[in-house]
């Protein structure tokens, strides 16, 4: 089924369990990619019955984006709560770098098949522009607190250092996905924090020492 270019689906009952089916069809579609995924497979998996996934979703196509919007969400929400327990911004940045390099496999495939369905779904696109601005925010708060504090004399516009800090981060996908990079075995990880060092002239001894390894982040 193609995906539509409807702006609003409707959603359908269900309460806890039919979370706990999407969380099943996230889990699925990591391993069997968006058009691999069908009602059957949820079925096998959960061990609801195709009419009940029906009633619960309507549509294959809907169970699928609604699993998307799902987990992204939650996991916009994650790195929300994680940054919440650094009160210093150096810290802060270098914690969230670790945790999005030390993104597992699984995700990094769910995220592919999410933005290449965003590519081709109205509603869908519009979710992944929410979700990457919450997703760059605490970036840029990390980035502006130190500035404000003097920690941090940028040699650039903020946005455009978050930005770079971002894509350094969500451009090691399809690397990862393919098995091209494995991040452990590289010095990828001290590079882009030597990038934010420097963009951000921080002296790193000064304010939170070596940074640790990936891995070791604090938290």
């Amino acid at each position: 089924m193609a995906m539509s270019e409807a702006a609003v689906r409707n959603r359908r009952a269900g309460g806890p369990k039919r979370l706990l089916v999407l969380d099943q069809v996230i889990s699925t579609m990591a391993v069997r990619g968006y058009s691999g995924t069908r009602y059957a497979d949820i079925s096998e998996a959960s061990g609801i019955a195709v009419s009940t996934l029906q009633g619960y979703f309507g549509s294959r196509e809907d169970m699928l984006i609604e699993a998307f919007q799902r987990a992204t969400s939650v996991a916009v929400e994650a790195m929300r709560e994680f940054t919440a327990q650094f009160d210093d911004p150096w810290k802060q940045l270098v914690a969230m770098v670790d945790r999005g390099l030390a993104t597992d496999v699984p995700t990094w495939r769910m995220l592919m098949e999410f933005w290449t369905a965003a590519a081709h779904d109205t509603e869908l696109r519009q979710h992944a522009t929410a979700l990457a601005t919450q997703y760059r925010e605490p970036f840029a708060d990390a980035v502006r607190r130190g500035v404000e504090s003097g920690q941090f004399d940028p040699r650039f516009d903020v946005e455009s250092i978050v930005e770079v800090a971002v894509a350094n981060i969500v451009g090691v996908l399809y690397p990862t996905v393919l098995g091209h990079l494995p991040l452990p075995a590289t010095n990828y990880r001290d590079v882009v924090i030597s990038q934010l060092a420097y963009v951000l002239q921080v002296d790193t001894h000064e304010t939170s020492g070596n940074p640790p390894a990936l891995g070791e982040q604090e938290g």
